[in-house]
């Protein structure tokens, strides 16, 4: 797969290249599927999430909801933004609310050195099962807030930008120089005892903002169209920061996909490297498997928001799915090493009690997702496999409503031009 090299100048007018780039296709009328039935697909495929017999949205009294990993009796900063993100989308003021209030009531910390991020995992009576937080939560709830105030204002019970804005002010120093002045080397916090949302020094997401998790990223966490999102309606006063982050991000996705499978590792090195060690090869962390799964669609965002990419991302999304074609459009499975050949036993992720390799709706969704930016003819296969996909039991019993359940949502909101930019009224 050829890996253009980006140009900072994008950094410069990307801002308007979002808004002038901006395309969103309903690719399954494109492939021949009726309009009616379509939009009827999408409400069935929402419902199954918020309020069928195996939803994972919960209504507490009046004014809060939650999402629950159900195998993992928890609600996650993951889910719950998530959910935020789905709401917005869908114009559900009040789901979109009662998960604000429960995310700002039991996950987020008020105080001290921790203060605006959110406990990552929480039993959903809201004690705190970890009080660390997973950079991908904060990354949704900024974005979903902001497209929150351009939808419905900040004057009708919450002041979405404010919330939003606090969470960055929070999360990210606003003296750059100096603090990367302070780092001893890239990937540790400096001796201030700031921790961070972005790393400072590569200008990429981190696994998690602390110590340890400071020192490498996820792919998945990748989302340089969110960026562009902030620097249009954080009015924060860092429009120029957050469009470079959004440059260094795609520079970083180029180096962390396979050039010939289009997988991508669960974790790795900010260079995009395979890591050593501590989620390497001995534990499957520079697999591809359930973090990675997202990295399709989150590419096929990205192009559909942006365009800045489209030559490289159109490339990508046909170079992931010939690989899925070549391990059977039906029979893939959901991890593997990023060469392509399977892990080992002791490289296999569990879920829910179950160490197994499995053809999981949530990899068919967002590989399916990927159609968007795809023009070769396997594309309709991906989409029609989605489409006919039934999100069931497996026959030993597994299920998963949370996870597969939210990705298959958002790759029926993209096939059907439901996941967009939402501008101020």
């Amino acid at each position: 797969m050829k890996k253009p090299i980006l140009s900072l100048m994008i950094s410069c007018c990307s801002a308007t290249v979002m808004a002038q780039q901006e395309s969103y296709h309903n690719v399954f009328v494109e492939m021949g599927y009726e309009p009616a039935a379509v939009e009827a697909k999408v409400q069935e495929v929402f419902n199954d999430v918020f309020y069928g017999p195996n939803k994972v949205y919960f209504e507490v009294g009046d004014t809060l909801g939650y999402v629950s990993d159900i195998k993992n009796h928890d609600a996650r900063t993951e889910g719950m933004s998530y959910g935020m993100m789905i709401a917005v989308q869908m114009d559900k003021k009040d789901i979109f609310d009662r998960l604000w209030r429960w995310s700002r009531r039991y996950m987020q910390h008020q105080s001290g050195q921790r203060e605006g991020y959110f406990a990552w995992s929480c039993k959903t009576d809201g004690t705190h099962n970890a009080e660390g937080a997973a950079s991908d939560g904060e990354l949704y709830y900024i974005t979903a807030l902001l497209f929150a105030s351009n939808r419905w204002g900040n004057d009708t019970g919450i002041n979405y930008k404010a919330e939003a804005q606090r969470i960055l002010n929070c999360t990210m120093p606003r003296d750059y120089k100096e603090e990367r002045a302070m780092r001893q080397f890239p990937g540790m916090p400096p001796s201030s005892g700031k921790i961070f949302l972005i790393d400072p020094e590569t200008r990429l997401i981190t696994f998690t903002p602390d110590g340890f998790g400071q020192r490498f990223t996820d792919p998945s966490y990748h989302l340089p169209a969110f960026y562009e999102v902030w620097a249009r309606w954080a009015d924060d006063g860092r429009s120029d920061y957050w469009l470079d982050c959004a440059v260094k991000a795609r520079e970083f996705l180029h180096k962390a996909i396979h050039t010939k499978t289009g997988l991508n590792p669960d974790m790795c090195n900010y260079d995009g490297t395979l890591m050593q060690g501590f989620g390497g090869r001995r534990n499957g962390g520079s697999n591809f498997r359930y973090d990675s799964w997202r990295v399709p669609m989150n590419i096929a965002l990205d192009y559909e928001w942006s365009g800045v990419d489209s030559d490289w991302q159109r490339q990508y999304g046909e170079c992931i799915q010939n690989f899925f074609w070549s391990q059977g459009i039906d029979t893939f499975v959901d991890q593997y090493r990023v060469d392509g050949s399977l892990p080992e036993e002791d490289e296999i992720l569990q879920a829910g009690g179950f160490k197994k390799l499995r053809h999981s709706i949530g990899l068919v969704s967002t590989v399916a997702a990927a159609s968007v930016m795809c023009q070769h003819e396997k594309r309709k296969a991906f989409v029609d496999a989605l489409w006919n996909a039934k999100h069931e039991p497996f026959e030993d019993g597994y299920f998963d409503a949370y996870y597969d359940g939210l990705l298959r949502l958002f790759a029926f909101m993209h096939l059907s031009g439901n996941y967009r930019v939402i501008h101020p009224k």
